[in-house]
């Protein structure tokens, strides 16, 4: 049984229109992964900040509008994922590894 919140990461004190909000869950065989790292990378493919999962498998970045790459490392695994980031809006993304 996964203790993540549904549908995500709780956004409480977060003004969610002010910011630009990437954030998520990594799973395997659909139990979340913690201690996995995800990685932000730039439209050019530059890294520019990096997160462990907690427990539960969840992980939040606040990034400037745009599009990113998120890239995800497990062990034995490592997984990209193209995220478009808005202003106002929480973009919400499942990996699976």
């Amino acid at each position: 049984m996964c203790a993540a919140t549904v549908g995500g990461l709780s956004l409480e004190g977060i003004d969610v229109a002010k910011e630009t909000v990437i954030q998520g869950t990594v799973t395997k065989d659909g139990q979340p992964v913690g201690g996995a790292y995800v990685r932000l990378l730039d439209a050019g493919g530059e890294f520019t900040a990096e997160v462990p999962t907690s427990a539960t498998g969840q992980f939040r970045f606040f990034a400037a509008p745009g599009t990113w790459t998120l890239r995800t490392l497990a062990p034995g695994a490592s997984v990209d994922r193209s995220v478009a980031a808005q202003r106002g809006q929480v973009a919400e993304i499942a990996v699976a590894v």
